[in-house]
């Protein structure tokens, strides 16, 4: 096979698979994790200003699903167009957006206000993602499990960060103190700013991905194949990001509620939640690269299933350690996923990028919508208990075909 590519082609395939630059990829996690940081504040303060403005559980869940929408709907559009024109600096210019909506955040007086905040912290999420996704990618060296993982594991880590300095500064405070996260939003500007110098100068490291086919080895599949296969990874991250809507959105109130916790204490077991979800985030691209991404797709969703029927019936004990095990065991998915998609789809790293974390924002943002609408009319227990049949969707993982994410494949 190496012999009948082109010798241009060769040398595109060898700077590819060649240096792995984890100076690159430690930033863009680093900024991954301020972005994320700011982003988890919104669910962190829910219990805040549901009492604030004396909402009902469907409001909270319009503030999700209004977030989730504006940092969905235009992150596959921003990949396709990227793809085509790269925009080094778009990076910086999301961020941007996300501070002007954090300020918003810190001084809305109205419901209204609120929607509008979290919606311009959203556009600036569907900014980010599919580009630095793509920034990943194109640092991974050939290693794109690895490195998805690391870009992942900043947000994961941010995510659980948001929820303990909420509990620490916003929650006792007041809202207006979402101000002072205005400056972790500027750090992340100054640093995107250098991740972009660095992407204007290695564009080179992606151009070559229209010979992935060749280099991986893989079968030809038909697209109908293909696209039967997209649709089943879209299912699997709509039965991941359902689940962890119901955590992230409503977790507090479901402690509040049967174990009768105090708000910020409620916080402290989110952040325990959030914290596995960064520490089991990094193991999913390597085992993925390793053994396949379908058998890390298989254990992530899947396994989580006996734990997360367990949950809804045990103490406030063993529920702070069966969330451990769910957030370790769910969060390995989304980096096989998506190098898997991106596997499937070579040479469209930011369109793939795009779709996979908007429709994973889309489904978090319907599923908090939809499960506050079912907490109204029943309770939030009920909410738990419906929602841990989701993982057993994991068993759809064996329609999908055997492709790459071994060592001789990656």
């Amino acid at each position: 096979m190496k012999s009948e590519l082109a010798p241009e082609t060769v040398g595109v395939t060898k700077d590819i698979a060649e240096g792995t630059v984890f100076s690159i990829l430690l930033t863009i996690s680093f900024s991954h994790l301020l972005n994320d940081t700011i982003q988890s504040l919104i669910p962190s303060i829910y219990p805040l200003v549901k009492s604030t403005y004396r909402l009902s559980f469907s409001e909270v869940g319009l503030i999700t699903l209004t977030f989730q929408l504006a940092a969905s709907l235009l992150q596959p559009f921003i990949g396709f167009y990227t793809d085509k024109k790269p925009q080094p600096f778009s990076l910086a210019s999301g961020m941007a957006l996300t501070l002007i909506g954090l300020i918003v955040l810190a001084l809305a007086g109205s419901f209204h206000i609120l929607l509008l905040s979290v919606a311009l912290v959203g556009l600036g999420s569907s900014v980010f993602h599919p580009e630095a996704s793509k920034v990943a990618f194109m640092a991974s060296g050939g290693r794109r499990g690895l490195a998805q993982s690391i870009f992942q594991v900043g947000g994961n880590a941010g995510s659980a960060l948001g929820p303990l300095l909420a509990a620490l500064i916003i929650v006792p405070f007041g809202q207006s103190n979402i101000l002072w996260f205005s400056l972790l939003a500027l750090l992340a500007i100054v640093v995107l700013i250098a991740v972009g110098r660095w992407y204007s100068q290695n564009t080179h490291r992606i151009k070559g991905k229209s010979v992935a086919k060749d280099v991986a080895k893989r079968p030809p599949l038909s697209k109908g194949r293909i696209a039967f296969s997209v649709v089943i990874l879209l299912v699997l991250i709509f039965s991941k990001y359902f689940y962890l809507a119901c955590i992230s959105s409503y977790y507090t109130f479901f402690l509040i509620d049967k174990f009768h916790i105090s708000v910020q204490s409620s916080q402290i077991y989110l952040f325990v939640f959030l914290a596995s979800v960064a520490a089991g985030t990094l193991l999913g691209g390597p085992l993925g690269d390793k053994f396949g991404r379908k058998y890390v797709i298989w254990f992530s969703i899947l396994g989580a299933a006996p734990f997360t029927l367990v949950l809804p019936y045990v103490p406030l004990f063993a529920t702070s350690i069966l969330t451990i095990f769910i957030g370790f065991i769910l969060s390995s998915a989304f980096s096989a996923i998506l190098v898997y998609a991106q596997e499937l789809i070579p040479g469209k790293v930011g369109m793939i990028a795009g779709l996979f974390f908007g429709f994973a924002f889309g489904m978090g943002g319907l599923g908090s919508a939809l499960l506050g609408a079912l907490a109204d009319r029943t309770n939030i227990q009920y909410v738990f208990k419906v929602c841990a049949f989701l993982p057993l969707i994991g068993l759809l993982t064996g329609f999908l075909p055997n492709i790459g994410g071994s060592k001789k494949s990656a």
